[in-house]
């Protein structure tokens, strides 16, 4: 299933979601939109982490991961 993430969950006022096959495919694409859009040559460990609790399936429901929350 396709997964979702909406850059503005992460990044308040960045309208932009991001498609990938995989929840390892979502974070490059968001690491590369944050260089060429958002002009962040590196991503913090900290934002990353909010990245991959933000992404869910296309369907809507939101995946949840074992100690994380959404």
């Amino acid at each position: 299933m396709t997964k979702v993430l909406k850059c503005s969950d992460v990044n308040p006022g960045c309208n932009i979601e991001i498609r990938g096959n995989s929840e390892d495919e979502v974070p490059k694409k968001a690491a590369e939109h944050a260089k060429t859009a958002q002009n962040m040559q590196n991503i913090p460990p900290d934002t990353m982490s909010k990245v991959k609790g933000a992404i869910h399936d296309e369907s809507g429901a939101r995946t949840q991961k074992a100690g994380t929350s959404n």
